[in-house]
């Protein structure tokens, strides 16, 4: 500790970190002992053994030059149960802090380690969480954890949308993002995409009318601007099935109060589904369609509606231009 805050005094970061000496017993995500009743994220990087003798059996099956040679103490390196203990710890911490933390995260030194992890954040009733593959030199992988209680997505790491070669638009396609940034874990260790581009069959003018018309109808709040050709909707239900719509057209309310109704609605409970719908012009006349996903309450009643919306969306829109 004395050494941590000589570094905190010598890199003139003593406004911006605040050390805490705690016990093994203690919380490990201490909120009221810094006294704050929120934060954004915590970023951990948990001892992984479980065992001296784990730590010396895992160092002896390397090869490694002598400088890249573990130099951590038992104390920063072992804890009872390992990483996967010691995360499960934070899991449980986090059912009872909920959003007092926006994102909960964790590194992990053990590809073994991020199957459990993310079963246990399951089991917790977690629905939104991202992994991510950390690679250092030819070698060294380790695998990054996060989750949140709150609705909010993660955003993919980078797209780039253009029409004007195939490259770019398969590129597009294969483009991972932040929830499933790594390419060494099977998938129903992945949470579901955030972000899903389709191309249709129409000119992106056609596209924009028949996707700004369809949304209008629905009985959610839609905010579109053709000149961006880029469009925000945040609904309170299910209101794309086909029972909600016939529901809505024999019962028509008055588009205002649903504005109105959803505002209300967002600052009590927030939406039940939020999402962006962004259009490009594609090649050969096309368009190309990325719907992200902003906001949901539940996975499991949301995307999959959701995706066949989306679909039929599509369908619908390659019909029309074949007439």
């Amino acid at each position: 500790m004395a050494y941590a805050k000589r570094n905190i005094l010598q890199n003139n970061l003593k406004s911006r970190i605040r050390p805490l000496q705690t016990k093994p017993n203690d919380t490990l995500i201490p909120l009221d002992a810094f006294g704050l009743e929120s934060i954004d994220i915590t970023i951990c990087n948990p001892p992984f053994y479980s065992s001296t003798s784990e730590l010396i059996s895992s160092a002896a099956a390397k090869s490694r030059p002598p400088r890249s040679a573990c130099t951590g103490a038992d104390v920063e390196m072992v804890t009872p149960g390992g990483e996967i203990a010691f995360v499960s710890r934070m899991i449980d911490e986090s059912k009872v802090l909920k959003d007092r933390c926006q994102w909960y995260s964790s590194m992990l030194g053990k590809y073994s380690s991020v199957e459990i992890v993310v079963g246990n954040l399951r089991g917790a009733g977690v629905d939104n969480w991202a992994v991510k593959d950390l690679v250092q030199g030819n070698k060294t992988r380790r695998w990054a954890v996060a989750w949140s209680w709150g609705s909010m997505r993660p955003s993919h790491v980078s797209v780039t949308f253009s029409g004007e070669t195939a490259l770019v638009h398969q590129l597009m396609r294969t483009t991972k993002d932040a929830t499933r940034g790594t390419s060494t874990l099977p998938k129903h260790l992945l949470p579901f995409p955030s972000e899903s581009p389709f191309t249709v069959e129409i000119s992106i003018e056609s596209c924009s009318h028949r996707l700004n018309d369809t949304l209008h109808a629905l009985e959610l709040r839609w905010q579109y601007r053709p000149i961006m050709a880029t469009g925000v909707g945040f609904a309170k239900g299910n209101v794309w099935s086909r029972a909600a719509r016939r529901k809505q057209q024999h019962n028509p309310t008055d588009s205002a109060n649903n504005y109105h109704a959803m505002n209300e609605e967002d600052e009590e409970e927030g939406p039940a589904l939020g999402f962006k719908i962004q259009l490009r012009k594609g090649i050969e006349g096309r368009s190309e369609v990325m719907v992200r996903w902003l906001q949901a309450q539940s996975i499991m009643t949301m995307e999959i509606k959701e995706l066949r919306r989306i679909r039929t969306f599509q369908r619908d829109s390659k019909n029309a231009e074949l007439k």
